[in-house]
């Protein structure tokens, strides 16, 4: 297995999700219908921009903000859910270092997380109710 070349969601931890919100919807961004208090969705061409709050985002990947955590993760987004694991080792073994190992989450999903040598976070995820486009490309529904 090895992992395509793209990025599908780039999340910013932010201290005010409203308020980050509505500051990219008045730069013209149209937050997705599945949007709320919690998380925001924008959707950019071939990726999509999540607004998180930034210490949910640190405990989603078991990181503490004091560990250098910069409030931005990268996901690499699957097909499906058994593919969540496998890229994960794959991530170890190419120098990486798993800091959430593969697990359902609370919204449904299957994801994990790794750092890479110089602990930029990636998540690695199914959605099943997001689904990949050819070439990989994610478009919200």
């Amino acid at each position: 297995m090895a992992m395509d070349p793209r990025i599908n969601v780039v999340t910013l931890g932010v201290e005010d999700v409203g308020r980050a919100r509505q500051f990219y919807e008045r730069l013209g961004w149209n937050a997705h219908p599945s949007s709320d208090a919690n998380i925001a969705f924008f959707q950019a061409n071939g990726l999509v921009l999540a607004l998180y709050g930034r210490e949910a985002l640190a405990e989603d990947a078991r990181i503490s903000l004091g560990q250098g955590f910069g409030g931005v993760t990268l996901s690499y987004n699957v097909a499906t859910k058994a593919e969540v694991a496998p890229l994960l080792l794959l991530a170890q073994q190419a120098g990486g270092r798993i800091m959430k190992p593969a697990q359902d989450v609370f919204w449904g999903g299957h994801s994990g997380y790794f750092a890479d040598p110089d602990g930029h976070l990636w998540e690695v995820a199914w959605n099943p109710i997001w689904g990949l486009q050819g070439g990989g490309s994610l478009k919200l529904p």
